[in-house]
């Protein structure tokens, strides 16, 4: 039931006052050969801080409330990558009272081919609302941003 009112919800593009989502942020996964030793490019670090604000934006603006995610700050640390938890992260989204958990990804094949991911899911049942897949070309700021506005216009806040 809820499920269908979030569809009805985005597709009005209003959320109810009571719907809350726990945000756990994008992780970076470079499978390509040009990670440097130093870990995390700062550039793409950057670019990562960059999508998680204009992601934790347009809920706020189409009216969610991103809960507080330190109650459950240990639990979340411990995965590597809370989209692909088998559930791990509904489970803590549930602990912190959200209706809904909001996970995402890039992942880096090269400094030419990423590819961006976010997805919307049930707390109580697990099931995907709404989702989105990008593949991007270049690494570049503008890429970047572009995909995942691609990703919330298309995607998760689409009209029916």
């Amino acid at each position: 039931m809820r499920t269908a009112l979030l569809v009805l919800l985005l597709s009005t593009g209003c959320a109810a006052a009571q719907d809350k989502v726990a945000f756990f942020g994008l992780t970076m996964l470079d499978t390509s050969l040009q990670t440097t030793e130093l870990g995390l490019d700062p550039a793409e670090a950057a670019r990562l801080a960059t999508l998680e604000e204009t992601v934790a934006t347009r809920f706020r603006s189409e009216g969610y409330e991103l809960v507080d995610l330190e109650p459950e700050r240990v639990a979340i640390e411990r995965v590597v990558n809370l989209a692909k938890c088998y559930g791990c992260d509904t489970r803590i989204a549930t602990r912190l009272g959200a209706d809904f958990s909001l996970v995402g990804e890039v992942q880096k094949v090269s400094n030419l081919i990423l590819t961006l991911n976010l997805q919307l899911r049930d707390a109580s049942s697990g099931d995907l609302v709404r989702g989105g897949v990008v593949d991007i070309r270049g690494n570049t700021d503008d890429s970047w941003s572009r995909g995942m506005r691609y990703i919330l216009n298309n995607r998760i806040f689409r009209e029916e």
